[in-house]
């Protein structure tokens, strides 16, 4: 076992700070805790930077680099490319769900996935952001998932060519 204790970040590209900001902080509701201005990279390249955290209840952070001067290709994102999963209650997953249709934001789910339920929006940045909330339905023992994950992923690396 590691003695990895959790996730402190999770670092993406943003367009705009502020645009990123309202989309986080103002309708999903996570507080801006933290931003650094970085003028100077660790090995002295100048740099004009804003690095932004967004908190959660774990206390871990979803952060952002606005990097206006660096080039930077976005793009819409699929779910199967890349997606921010975020944890919440049935209630709470009703009540976003709502929120978002209303405020015009890209809106999808709600998607059964067995153990969880899940709706997806998009960020300003393109990004996909899921908000899943736990069914309460078991999938066995976490040694059980474990060696279902391993037999699981051994036959796809064996059969996906």
């Amino acid at each position: 076992m590691t003695n990895i204790m959790g996730l402190n970040h999770a670092a993406y590209r943003c367009r705009d700070s502020e645009e990123t900001r309202q989309f986080y902080e103002d309708f999903l509701g996570l507080p801006l805790v933290d931003a650094l201005a970085i003028g100077t990279t660790a090995t002295g390249r100048d740099a004009r930077v804003l690095h932004t955290f967004f908190a959660m209840q774990d206390g871990s952070c979803i952060a952002f680099f606005e990097a206006p001067d660096e080039p930077f290709e976005f793009k819409a994102q699929l779910d199967f490319d890349l997606h921010i999963a975020l944890t919440v209650d049935q209630s709470t997953l009703q009540t976003m769900f709502e929120k978002g249709k209303a405020e015009g934001i890209e809106t999808r789910g709600v998607s059964d996935h067995g153990f969880v339920h899940s709706i997806y929006f998009r960020d300003p940045n393109g990004y996909v952001v899921e908000l899943a909330a736990p069914t309460g339905k078991t999938q066995g023992s976490k040694e059980d998932r474990r060696a279902k994950a391993r037999t699981l992923l051994t036959e796809w690396s064996e059969n996906r060519a």
